[in-house]
């Protein structure tokens, strides 16, 4: 049951750009952003990928990977995720087999289905754009866990290149997503499965899709989820608001047509009391203090019964980004346990933070 599970933290960074800096600056606080996480004890720091906006600056979570795992110690170092259909299922398995084999048991690899861009990028992407490509992620999928598992059927014609070169390590793969069909996959294929509530909020009915059609594969002896929230947390609600605004006007940006970088919060505060924001299309954020940003992570990992929650958090202000991580590790850190025993998610963080794999 969920309640005498120790609840898990982590990190999806995005990469955002503030408005007024360059996306080598957006990277670089990516790095320290994964050393500052690493410090804290959070479990796994995970790299975005989307194309072709002047908002967030990874495109290409596989070459952020190996430079956060090597500026870190314990973290498990992950993609959140590569978006799949743009790539050859060989090229990941090689990519992801070779960061693996430089860093044994730190190395996740999140897969999902959607784009991550526009139309156009999309085409953009594809080696030949005559025609659309095929949509056939679950192939796709087979075909790469077949390489990572050195488990290619002998008559396949790709058989002879499940030979990865970082063998005998692996990476852990996870299915992403925020619909009924991403959980039904993970199920079958018994995967851990992450879902995206900060794209779909409310989908705990989705999530248990995944738990009621799991089936006992070879791969997981039971269902493993996680959920990705946006949080934000600062010195009280207030601040928590102000800081929030710059994600809200650049994300009604975005909606509009018109990505741009973070805004600064007084740039922010005056578009949205212009314009305001589309409450129909609003996305869930978890504001305020550390110990009420603490309370609503764990009301979101009960309703999705989640052992583990993935904290997204974008602000103008790089500074403040970092302040919120610190004090979500610092509230889960001063809870001493719960009214049942359970150890706090605090002791959880400290004791799984080494090199192998979080399931343990």
């Amino acid at each position: 049951m969920f309640d005498r599970v120790p609840l898990r933290l982590s990190v999806l960074d995005q990469s955002p750009i503030s408005e007024g800096s360059t996306g080598s600056d957006a990277l670089r606080n990516t790095v320290d952003l994964a050393r500052l996480a690493d410090e804290l004890g959070y479990v796994r720091y995970w790299v975005a990928e989307h194309h072709g906006g002047a908002m967030l600056a990874g495109p290409s979570p596989e070459a952020l990977i190996g430079p956060l795992a090597a500026a870190t110690r314990n973290l498990r170092v992950g993609s959140g995720g590569v978006m799949l259909p743009h790539y050859s299922p060989l090229k990941v398995a090689e990519t992801f087999s070779v960061l693996s084999g430089l860093f044994p048991g730190r190395i996740d690899l999140g897969l999902g289905r959607a784009s991550g861009t526009d139309p156009v990028t999309t085409l953009a992407l594809q080696r030949d754009r005559r025609t659309p490509a095929p949509d056939d992620f679950p192939s796709q999928l087979a075909e790469l866990l077949a390489y990572l598992e050195d488990d290619m059927p002998p008559e396949h014609p790709f058989a002879r290149l499940s030979a990865l070169p970082g063998l005998p390590e692996a990476p852990e793969p996870w299915l992403l997503g925020s619909s009924a069909q991403s959980a039904i996959w993970a199920a079958q294929l018994g995967l851990p499965y992450a879902f995206a509530d900060f794209i779909n909020p409310g989908g705990a009915e989705l999530a248990e899709i995944y738990r009621q059609r799991f089936d006992d594969a070879p791969r997981l002896d039971a269902p493993r989820q996680m959920v990705a929230v946006w949080a934000l947390a600062a010195g009280d609600r207030e601040e928590a608001e102000r800081l929030a605004s710059s994600s809200r006007m650049a994300m009604s940006l975005l909606r509009r047509g018109q990505p741009s970088a973070i805004p600064p919060v007084d740039k922010a505060l005056r578009y949205l009391a212009e314009y305001g924001s589309d409450p129909a299309r609003s996305r869930r954020a978890i504001l305020g203090s550390g110990e009420e940003v603490r309370a609503g992570l764990e009301q979101v990992a009960a309703d999705y019964h989640a052992e583990e929650v993935m904290v997204v958090t974008i602000t103008h202000d790089h500074a403040a980004r970092r302040r919120s991580y610190e004090l979500i590790a610092e509230a889960f850190a001063g809870q001493r346990g719960r009214s049942d025993g359970t150890p706090s998610a605090a002791a959880m963080t400290a004791g799984s933070s080494g090199s192998g794999s979080p399931s343990s």
